[in-house]
């Protein structure tokens, strides 16, 4: 549907651009000299609007071709960006010489409206500048899993002067999942903010980890084995696009620890997806429970009023 939309906008601004190219043209004929008082300004505003055509159509087929061979969400987006600010600059440069008549006095007056504009604006002008460190730095791009000055969420949209994410946790939620709530923060923040990217490109995994409590007479090797099978199976199963690959470097440890009462508890610490915390959570319980509650001489649960 995006698609055939484009090349809609295409056919639209190449028809557009042909016919103020043939008006421009067509004004030059002698059948126009009674109106040689009106004809150069009709002949400058017809080729203006040629030109901002011509860009718009450019920007058009430069989208099309963005779309169709950008692979990640996040540098697709980007370079939308970036070629829908460049078409509208170009498109006001244009305007502003048609305007002052010639382009040095557009690009002298650019300037000093610039200038003025820059005093008076200088908060949208730092989260500008912040986006462009955003597109050439990409501290996060749209889709990943983030926090930023106390927020976490996932990043939706990355416009030239603030960032849109989707609130997961919050206020209301003690898991990882979205709450519902849209937050929107000034691209100047991470200027002065650190960021945590939980999804970063070269790491597609963080470490996550589920205790359990057991007894100290329990078959400490047993639970491990449990603990490590309940995981191995959840990742063949729902992660199967890694399966296949060597992780070592992401194989998953049980350890143990001493809790405060009278039990210890077996930790199982596993590579995790950022926005699948809480579903592989409940997935490694779900398989290890039900392989430790088969073996009660082995493994013993906590009992009594402090469990």
């Amino acid at each position: 549907m995006k698609m055939q939309k484009t090349n809609k906008w295409i056919l639209i601004y190449g028809v557009i651009a042909a016919l103020l190219i043939a008006l421009h043209y067509v004004l030059q004929l002698s059948v126009f000299e009674v109106w040689n008082e009106y004809v150069p300004f009709l002949e400058k505003l017809s080729m203006s609007l040629f030109l901002i055509a011509l860009i718009f159509m450019v920007s058009k087929i430069i989208r099309k071709l963005i779309n169709t061979r950008a692979h990640l969400e996040g540098d697709r987006y980007n370079l939308l960006r970036i070629t829908r600010l460049l078409a509208i600059v170009s498109s006001l440069i244009v305007a502003t010489s048609f305007l002052f008549q010639n382009l040095y006095a557009a690009v002298v007056s650019f300037g000093l409206i610039s200038l003025i504009i820059g005093f008076a604006l200088q908060a949208p002008i730092t989260s500008f500048i912040a986006w462009i460190y955003l597109i050439f730095r990409r501290p996060y791009l749209v889709g990943d899993r983030i926090q930023i000055n106390g927020l976490r969420g996932d990043v939706v949209e990355i416009n030239y002067l603030d960032t849109t994410m989707l609130e997961c946790s919050g206020d209301y939620l003690v898991n990882d999942r979205r709450s519902g709530r849209i937050i929107r923060f000034p691209n100047s923040l991470i200027l002065k903010e650190e960021v945590i990217n939980y999804s970063g490109p070269d790491f597609p995994f963080i470490w996550n980890e589920t205790p359990i409590q057991v007894a100290y007479t329990s078959d400490l090797e047993f639970v491990e084995e449990c603990l490590l099978a309940a995981t191995n199976r959840d990742f063949r199963e729902h992660y199967r696009h890694f399966a296949a690959h060597e992780w070592e470097e992401w194989e998953p440890a049980v350890y143990f620890r001493i809790n405060t009462y009278a039990w210890m508890e077996a930790v199982i610490s596993y590579p995790v997806e950022p926005r699948d915390t809480t579903g592989r959570r409940n997935r490694i319980l779900r398989y290890a429970l039900a392989l430790l509650n088969e073996a009660p001489d082995k493994v013993q649960f906590p009992e009594g009023t402090l469990r």
